[in-house]
């Protein structure tokens, strides 16, 4: 195996893959990333942890591949680093003679790794054609998707309950909703799907935390379509030049009725300038309670004004007042400050409406006009004040 390629794609490769590193695994093989020539002149560069994986396609010069030499692992976090710290745009690889280790030149410098075992290296299924194609979205609108709902999901860390850590993606004729929760909060956004190509309607749950590092992925991606695709117990995001496919493991557990909890008549909608409510709960949140975190948020008189208050007997306590953009029944209501500065520190709506009921039911945040969060809810649960 003998190839040369840029330095800054090769990066970007090496980048991506690593957020699929199984680092911390009991399988050492698990750290490293499978580099595979192919007769097009292409470098494939894989990992995973089993629980998900990265494949990324790369341009090289020069390809060529000897029989059995096609493919070899290395240490996926030193191949970084050393690809990182190269002097030279130009990057050569290439596999010694005795097939024990590669060989890395750029400009004076060299370097020379040894190999993991290629056959310890698991198989991973096959990317679906278009008889498993769920749906087409575009780039930048998956990722938004990602960013405003998977912050809303539980770590596995802290629970048992494997359908609360992921983020349940339902297709349904053109559109596609991502929805994730924790018990106390929920966020939802829905948006268009391509109206393109094959696609069915499903419902499929996937680790919060897994598309936390595809949101990221993309982020690095020119706009382009992106292939949704199920298989073998998986779910792909393929992009539609075929330069990264990321696939994640389907947990395959029920996921809770979303639908049921989402307060739609809700009488007293607070109108706020979404900027300023999101500074004036995170200056109170650092007089919270610590058990708590609660945030008051009261309207009285006149309606014309909310009042953001907090306090704690160890902190001491804090008060603002905002201005409403329109009058407001009077109500008295607790959250936990995190909550709400999570989801409006995300959006980008200028305004925000916060619709309430009574101070023991659940509030529902959206955007107030624009089409920056279109299709973006987020319902958060009441705290119980004394």
């Amino acid at each position: 195996m003998e190839f040369v390629c840029d330095k800054s794609e090769l990066a970007f490769g090496l980048k991506a893959v690593g957020r699929a590193l199984g680092s911390g695994s009991t399988m050492p093989i698990l750290a490293g990333v499978k580099l595979e020539l192919d007769s097009d002149a292409q470098l494939k560069l894989t990992a995973t942890d089993l629980e998900k994986a990265v494949i990324v396609t790369l341009p090289v010069e020069g390809g060529q591949t000897q029989a059995g030499t096609g493919a070899c692992v290395l240490q996926g976090q030193l191949l970084t680093k050393i690809v990182s710290a190269l002097p030279d745009e130009r990057v050569e690889v290439r596999l010694d003679e005795g097939g024990e280790k590669v060989v890395i030149r750029s400009g004076n410098s060299a370097f020379e790794l040894l190999l993991l075992p290629l056959e310890d290296y698991p198989e991973l299924p096959g990317v679906p054609g278009d008889e498993g194609t769920v749906a087409r979205i575009r780039r930048e609108r998956l990722q938004r998707a990602l960013e405003l709902v998977t912050f809303a999901a539980m770590s596995a860390r802290e629970t048992s309950r494997l359908n609360l850590t992921g983020v349940d993606i339902l297709v349904q004729g053109g559109t596609a909703k991502f929805v994730a929760t924790n018990g106390y909060r929920l966020a939802l956004k829905e948006d268009a799907l391509e109206p393109t190509g094959p696609h069915k309607d499903g419902e499929f749950l996937v680790d919060a935390d897994a598309l936390k590092d595809l949101q990221s992925i993309l982020g690095g991606l020119e706009d382009e379509t992106v292939r949704i695709a199920q298989g073998e117990g998986h779910l792909f995001f393929v992009t539609e030049s075929g330069r990264v496919v990321f696939l994640a493991r389907l947990i395959q557990e029920e996921y809770p009725d979303f639908e049921r909890v989402i307060p739609r008549e809700n009488p007293i909608g607070l109108y706020l300038n979404r900027e300023a409510f999101l500074n004036a709960l995170q200056r109170a949140e650092i007089t919270t309670a610590a058990e708590s975190g609660a945030v008051i948020l009261e309207v009285s008189g006149k309606g014309s004004e909310l009042v953001v208050r907090s306090s704690s007997a160890e902190k001491g306590q804090a008060e603002e007042r905002l201005a409403l953009l329109k009058p407001a029944e009077p109500i008295t209501i607790g959250f936990r400050g995190e909550y709400l500065i999570d989801a409006l520190k995300r959006m980008k709506s200028p305004e925000v409406a916060l619709w309430l009921k009574d101070p023991e039911s659940a509030g529902l945040l959206e955007p107030a006009g624009g089409e920056e969060d279109q299709g973006f809810l987020y319902v958060c649960m009441p705290i119980r004040m004394d």
